[in-house]
């Protein structure tokens, strides 16, 4: 699989480049002026008393890379674009960029944050609450598939922060339940997936609807050429912090392939795995909803016990099942790429690409996963004949080598 790329590859890492570059040289050198003040301690950063406290009480020790950079000029009130893969800490990068600037004294939403999908609005929404534990921050997630009173309920009793999803959150500013007299700081979190997934417009909407005067921070594991180009409309100089593709390293993830030729054959190669997955908490990642109910059917005709989520699913059935997962009462998860940005399991050791992504980066936001914040992890993807270009993409994008899995993946977990 090594050696010069197949015909029809479909990521070109040179376009991809060179777009970039010509985006940035354009008028970009005007445009972004890159950051690159570094931080070894949280204690250095000039952050609360109170912020500091909540940080350390979740857990955080010292900053990653990213939080090392990215947490002063956000707290500065500067415009930001911040790039750096799954895991590595963005979300408490914004999340103590917003708390270390609200007026606690003034029970009125201060801060936007949107997310691509409810889970990671919620997931958000837990960090902003535990790192905002001693300032006594009010955060609330505006997401769809819950009651649309409720929220206008708790909107009206008083938020310092929203995090939501774009379609509800429209809808509560729409209808005026959510005042935007006040928001001074607006995010984008997973700004590749927002862009990509059809929302650009409805962002476009609620930035209309938004003070004139307010910072924007723009926070992403990939940035591709076009999410770049939107942030020129509604930022203002904006920093750009950036880890680059090459540096988007999977390390302590080990990545392995199990050649399994045909389509048909991978039930069987899964589960010949499923001793092993059930040992440790897994994800199993395909490339349709559909697909996730045919495997959940026939892993349970099996009688191997596994638990299935996707979009098509309810809120409710969805927030059940992934609380089941995360206590470790289900171990073995099939789902979608929808959902890998809202998994943070921080046992998950093994994911399993059932499908190889369809896009290069989602496989980093799957496999990002695991090992989080420099945990072991290991990544296993089943390729057949036709996925041979795919995995030569992955990975040439980003610089690793995947080996055949070898047969004492046990050993390996």
């Amino acid at each position: 699989m090594a050696g010069s790329a197949p015909e029809g590859s479909q990521f070109d890492a040179r376009q991809f480049d060179t777009k970039m570059n010509e985006l940035l040289s354009a008028d970009g050198q005007d445009f972004f002026t890159s950051y690159d003040e570094v931080y070894d301690s949280f204690d250095a950063m000039g952050l609360q008393e109170n912020l500091l406290r909540g940080i350390y009480a979740y857990g955080f020790e010292k900053p990653s890379a990213i939080q090392q950079r990215g947490i002063v000029p956000f707290c500065k009130g500067l415009d930001v674009i911040q790039q750096a893969q799954s895991g590595t800490g963005k979300t408490a990068t914004f999340c103590s960029g917003i708390l270390q600037q609200l007026d606690y004294s003034m029970m009125e939403c201060q801060a936007l944050v949107l997310a691509p999908t409810r889970e990671l609005a919620q997931q958000i929404e837990k960090v902003m609450r535990a790192l905002g534990d001693y300032l006594g921050v009010r955060v609330h997630a505006c997401v769809g598939g819950t009651s649309v009173r409720e929220d206008q309920r708790i909107l009206s009793s008083g938020v310092h922060v929203v995090v939501g999803t774009p379609g509800r959150v429209f809808d509560m500013l729409r209808r005026q339940s959510l005042r935007p007299d006040y928001i001074k700081m607006f995010v984008l979190d997973e700004a590749d997936e927002m862009l990509s997934r059809g929302f650009k417009d409805q962002i476009y909407d609620i930035f209309q609807l938004l003070p004139s005067k307010i910072q924007v921070g723009v926070f992403s594991a990939t940035m591709p050429p076009e999410a770049l180009e939107i942030t020129r409309k509604f930022m203002n100089k904006p920093v750009r912090i950036l880890v680059k593709r090459d540096e988007l390293t999977l390390e302590g993830i080990k990545q392995f392939y199990v050649n399994v030729e045909k389509e048909e054959w991978k039930l069987e190669t899964l589960c010949d795995l499923y001793e092993t997955l059930a040992i440790t908490q897994s994800v199993i990642f395909v490339n349709t909803r559909r697909k996730v109910d045919w495997l959940t059917d026939k892993m349970r005709g099996r009688d191997h016990t596994v638990s299935a989520t996707h979009g098509d699913m309810d809120q409710n059935t969805r927030d059940i099942i992934m609380r089941e997962f995360r206590s470790g009462s289900s171990r073995v998860l099939i789902t979608t790429d929808l959902l890998a940005r809202g998994i943070d399991v921080q046992q998950v050791s093994l994911v399993i690409n059932y499908d190889l992504p369809t896009q290069p980066e989602n496989y980093l936001h799957r496999i990002g996963r695991s090992g989080r914040f420099g945990r072991k992890g290991v990544a296993i993807n089943f390729v057949t004949r036709d996925d041979e270009r795919m995995l030569f993409d992955i990975q040439k994008f980003y610089n690793v080598v995947v080996e055949e899995l070898p047969s004492n993946v046990a050993d390996l977990l």
